[in-house]
C-alpha cells in the first residue's frame, strides 16, 4: 500500500482579513489537506485565530507557521501551546522561528542580536515547561521557578523555520519538524546535511525532523498573473523582510540573481523579477498553471520534502485562493 502524501497549507503574518483565515481553514480540511498553519507578525495573534479555527475543524492539525521567539517569553509560548492542544483535541503543531529585525525592534522594540541563541533558549524552555518540568532560571531570584498549571495530554510537535546554518543543526538538534520558508529548491539537500549535523550532536539520538518546507504559491490558469504573484513573493521579501532571505541566497550561489532583483526595484511598491533572475522564482515558488505549480511540488517531494506547506499569497481574492487550494491538494 502506498503511503499518502501529506501536504500542508500556511498563510502569512500579512494575511490579516480573519474572515478569510477561517475560511480557508474550512476550505483545507474539506480539501484533505493535512495541516493548516497561520503566521503571526504585527496584526492578529495567531493564538486567538487557531483557537476559533478549531472550534470549527475537526481533523486537520492546526499549527502556528511561525511565533517569533520575541514576541513572548517561554512561559507565554508553553501556555499557549498547552492552551490551543486542549482546544483543538491534541490537533497543535507549536511551529517557532528567530523573526527578523523588523519585526524585533520595528514592533516589540527588543534588539535583534544573537537570534539562534534566543530561538535555542526559549525552544528549550518552552520544551521543559511542556514537559511538566519547572522553568529553568537564567539567575539566582527569590522566587522559586513554576511549572505550568496546565499540561498536554501528549507531546506537542515543535517546529523550527530555521534557513542560516547555524539556525538548521539547531532544528536537527531540538525540533520534530524543519519548516524553511523561501528556501531554493536546490538548497534542501545542504539543509538535510545540516540537520543531520545537529541530530549528530544531542544529547541523545534524534530521528531527523519531519521536512516541511514553507513554499510560496502562485498559482492561476492567467500566466501573467502567475507570474506577477510569483514576482511579488520573491522581490517584496527580499527588498523589506530583513537581510536573512538575502544573506541565503547569496550562500547558496544566487548573488548575481538577487542583485538583479534588487536592481529591478529601486522603491519597495515596485515588485519585478527580470527575465534574467527567474530561476529564484522557479528555487523558490510554486508557479505557473495548475500543472507547473503541480510539477514543480513534485520536484520537491523527490528532493526530500516530507509535507511542503504550500503558503497563500495575502490580500489576493478568494476565488483565487481557492483555486490554489484545489489545484495543489493530493
Amino acid at each position: 500500500m502506498v503511503p499518502t502524501r501529506q501536504i500542508a497549507v500556511g498563510l502569512t503574518p500579512v494575511e490579516t482579513r480573519r474572515p478569510v483565515v477561517l475560511h480557508l481553514a474550512d476550505r483545507a480540511e474539506a480539501l484533505g489537506y493535512d495541516a493548516f498553519f497561520v503566521g503571526e507578525g504585527w496584526g492578529h495573534d495567531a493564538g486567538v485565530l487557531l483557537a476559533e479555527v478549531a472550534t470549527r475543524t475537526h481533523r486537520i492539525t492546526l499549527g502556528t507557521g511561525v511565533l517569533n521567539v520575541w514576541g513572548r517569553t517561554a512561559a507565554t509560548v508553553a501556555m499557549l501551546a498547552t492552551s490551543l492542544a486542549e482546544a483543538s483535541g491534541d490537533r497543535f503543531v507549536l511551529g517557532l522561528g528567530a523573526g527578523s529585525p523588523p519585526l524585533a525592534e520595528g514592533f516589540h522594540d527588543i534588539e535583534f542580536a544573537e537570534p539562534v541563541q534566543r530561538l535555542d533558549a526559549v525552544t528549550r524552555q518552552v520544551r521543559r515547561l511542556l514537559s511538566g518540568q519547572r522553568l529553568e532560571a537564567t539567575v539566582q531570584r527569590d522566587n522559586r521557578p513554576l511549572r505550568l498549571a496546565v499540561t498536554p495530554r501528549r507531546e506537542i510537535p515543535i517546529h523550527l523555520a530555521a534557513l542560516g546554518p547555524k539556525s538548521v543543526r539547531l532544528a536537527g538538534e531540538l525540533a520534530d519538524g524543519w519548516a524553511p520558508f523561501l528556501l531554493p529548491l536546490s538548497g534542501l539537500d545542504a539543509g538535510l546535511r545540516l540537520l543531520r549535523e545537529g541530530a549528530a550532536r544531542g544529547e541523545f539520538q534524534r530521528a531527523l525532523p519531519l521536512i516541511a518546507p514553507c513554499i510560496p504559491a502562485a498559482v492561476s490558469t492567467d500566466t501573467t498573473q502567475a507570474l506577477e504573484m510569483a514576482s511579488w513573493w520573491v522581490s517584496f521579501y527580499l527588498m523589506s523582510m530583513g537581510p536573512l532571505y538575502r544573506q541565503t541566497l547569496l550562500r547558496l550561489g544566487f548573488g548575481r540573481a538577487v542583485e538583479e532583483v534588487l536592481a529591478a526595484n529601486p522603491t519597495p511598491r515596485t515588485f519585478d523579477v527580470p527575465e534574467s533572475a527567474r530561476v529564484l522564482l522557479d528555487e523558490l515558488t510554486l508557479w505557473g498553471d495548475t500543472r507547473q505549480a503541480r510539477a514543480a511540488l513534485d520536484r520537491w517531494r523527490a528532493a526530500g520534502a516530507q509535507m511542503p506547506t504550500v503558503v497563500l499569497p495575502p490580500g489576493r481574492p478568494i476565488e483565487e485562493l481557492d483555486h490554489m487550494l484545489e489545484a495543489m491538494c493530493n
